[in-house]
């Protein structure tokens, strides 16, 4: 049900998903949703913490044996193609505050925090500066994908060439501090 949720929510945005219209998908009633989750509140959370999830798995699996800029690279159209085809449920995760450390989106979050602090690793930062960098990176990446998941890159230069642009001077940068 909570992979339905957020399969709609790609389609319609995480606003505009309601108990109502999941139920339409799966072709039930309302109230037998509230048999699997608490309410609205408890889906989007749920969603949530699925998308970080599948953003944890999807870019891991995508940095696994590159270092340096292939690790960046690789974890940057990892990160960017979750985000254009899953704008919904990536969407859902913005903004909620975890529980606690055991909430899913806690785990999700640090899965994914973690993925990007392995990338980080093929670069000589001092550990001071990892948290800057982890925030760039996160910037960078999350900034990219959501303008080109809105259409917000219109204009005739191909958007691939800017996002290996944007990835070299990211790498150069890294390799600098």
């Amino acid at each position: 049900m909570v992979a339905a949720g957020a399969a709609l929510a790609d389609e319609v945005g995480p606003g505009n998903l309601t108990m109502g219209s999941l139920a339409q998908r799966l072709g039930v009633r309302a109230p037998s949703l509230y048999k699997h989750v608490a309410g609205q509140e408890d889906l989007n959370r749920r969603i949530a913490a699925l998308a970080l999830e599948e953003a944890a798995e999807t870019v891991g699996g995508a940095v696994q044996g590159y270092a340096g800029r292939d690790a960046l690279a690789a974890a940057a159209r990892a990160f960017r193609t979750f985000v254009v085809e899953h704008p919904g449920r990536y969407a859902a995760a913005l903004g909620l505050e975890p529980s606690g450390p055991d909430d899913p989106l806690a785990v999700g979050s640090r899965r994914l925090l973690a993925v990007f602090s392995a990338v980080l690793r093929g670069y000589e930062i001092a550990d001071a500066d990892v948290p800057h960098a982890l925030r760039m990176l996160r910037s960078q990446f999350h900034g990219f994908a959501t303008l080109q998941a809105a259409g917000g890159f219109r204009w005739s230069t191909d958007v691939d060439e800017s996002f290996d642009w944007m990835i070299t001077f990211m790498d150069q940068g890294l390799r600098r501090l």
